[in-house]
């Protein structure tokens, strides 16, 4: 089989399909995706904080749509720039799917919700974000009863593989991991493409640094806006507030080599904001603050997109990010970790969310014991629980997967429901 059939092989290949479809798999690939109802949930799943006080924070749908833009553009501009790079090793729309699908598996409440859920189901396999999205498009999203999931090319589903191993298969990172065993077939169908072992594709490689750069810039560009970050003062006015920032990145990631070249990082960071960042004073709203905050985000994006360029290792090609510009966006990165995630206010929500999650575990895995007790579950999860057949492991995937799946009001929605602490009639459905 040649490189290309290969690439847009499907896994559920004899099973019927319609005709009279002129898209290219590729094409199927990011449409299946989009129009997928785990894709619409992530209007209502937070990016770092819920949109509330006046200010439209991004959220999940918004950050995925612009990862989506940026990981497109890289893949046309690296095509149009090298011609030793092919569709047999990049696509922009198998790149566009990937960044679409890339956090389908975010929980609701964001990364204190992934910590707590896999803490609690470390007996079945633990839980993984990343993990989760590959579970999603493989396994759980429902688009022909004839199989789970949303049949995509193995190329796009190795471009989902951020972190291409199943647990515990890389020990230099024992925290992540991109499939579950439960997902090992199309793990396998997908690792086909892998170029080594434990090695993304370059249309994955794409995904992470265009999520990398969406991410920095524009989480940035929020919480500058909401005055949350004090861009002006650590652009121009206050070297105090810039040290004080560094004291807190390395004090918090002092056991992180990547952010042993201290120096080097201080430097990247001085020359990325002093240079490019001209509004002198904290964000006011007027149009000459947003014509300029957004020529700024404008300048950093393409800086970050020139970022990368194609090498060849081993007789194959790769990617190669310049690492004065990964040190770059590691910085801003870190800004909102300082000003945002660790701020006090936040930490109290955080506490409130996680015990959310952690009553509607302890609920549903305690319900699932039972048939009788079923009927609480939305009828796709009960008919999974009958799939189980009284395998306990699996019946704990299946209630994470269900909390995993909710957005943020029904997660809220649905303990104070099961809890007792509403005081509607029932009658309104939360979770269908």
């Amino acid at each position: 089989m040649s490189e290309s059939a290969l690439r847009f092989e499907r896994l559920y290949e004899n099973k019927p399909r319609s005709d009279g479809d002129d898209r290219d798999p590729a094409q199927r690939d990011r449409d299946r995706v989009l129009y997928s109802s785990s894709f619409r949930r992530l209007a209502e799943v937070t990016q770092v904080v819920a949109a509330n006080s006046g200010y439209v924070f991004h959220n999940r749908l918004t950050h995925s749509l612009q990862v989506a833009q940026v990981g497109r553009r890289l893949a046309e501009k690296l095509l149009s720039k090298w011609p030793a790079l092919t569709a047999d090793l990049v696509c922009p729309d198998v790149v566009e799917a990937a960044c679409l699908a890339h956090d389908l598996g975010h929980p609701p409440f964001g990364h204190i919700a992934e910590y707590r859920l896999n803490e609690l189901s470390k007996g079945c396999g633990g839980f993984e974000g990343n993990a989760q999205s590959f579970r999603i498009v493989s396994h759980l999203a429902s688009r022909s009863s004839d199989y789970g999931g949303l049949d995509l090319t193995a190329a796009t589903l190795a471009a989902i593989l951020k972190y291409p191993w199943l647990k515990d298969g890389n020990p230099v990172k024992p925290k992540k991991w991109g499939a579950y065993k439960s997902e090992r077939e199309s793990f396998e169908f997908a690792a086909r493409l892998l170029p080594s072992v434990n090695k993304p594709t370059i249309e994955a490689q794409l995904m992470d640094w265009a999520d990398d750069v969406t991410y920095s810039v524009h989480d940035l560009e929020d919480f500058y806006r909401a005055g949350r970050l004090p861009l002006h003062l650590l652009a121009h006015r206050d070297p105090r507030e810039r040290d004080s920032f560094f004291e807190n990145v390395f004090e918090r990631r002092k056991n992180d080599m990547d952010f042993a070249a201290r120096q080097d990082l201080q430097g990247a960071f001085r020359e990325i904001l002093v240079s490019t960042f001209s509004i002198p004073g904290a964000y006011d709203g007027s149009s000459a603050h947003r014509a300029a905050l957004r020529t700024f985000t404008g300048i950093l994006i393409g800086r970050y997109i020139n970022a990368v360029t194609p090498v060849e290792e081993d007789n194959r090609i790769s990617l190669r990010i310049d690492p004065d510009l990964r040190a770059e966006v590691m910085m801003l990165k870190e800004l909102t970790w300082t000003y945002v995630i660790e701020a006090p206010n936040l930490a109290a929500r955080q506490q409130g969310q996680e015990r959310v999650i952690e009553e509607l575990f302890t609920i549903y895995t305690k319900l699932a014991k039972n048939p009788d007790t079923w009927k609480v579950f939305p009828t796709f999860f009960r008919e999974k629980l009958r799939e189980a057949s009284g395998d306990t492991d699996e019946a704990v995937r299946i209630c994470v997967d269900l909390i995993a799946s909710m957005t943020e009001s029904q997660a809220v929605g649905m303990h104070h429901r099961l809890t007792g602490q509403t005081h509607t009639s029932g009658l309104d459905d939360i979770l269908q």
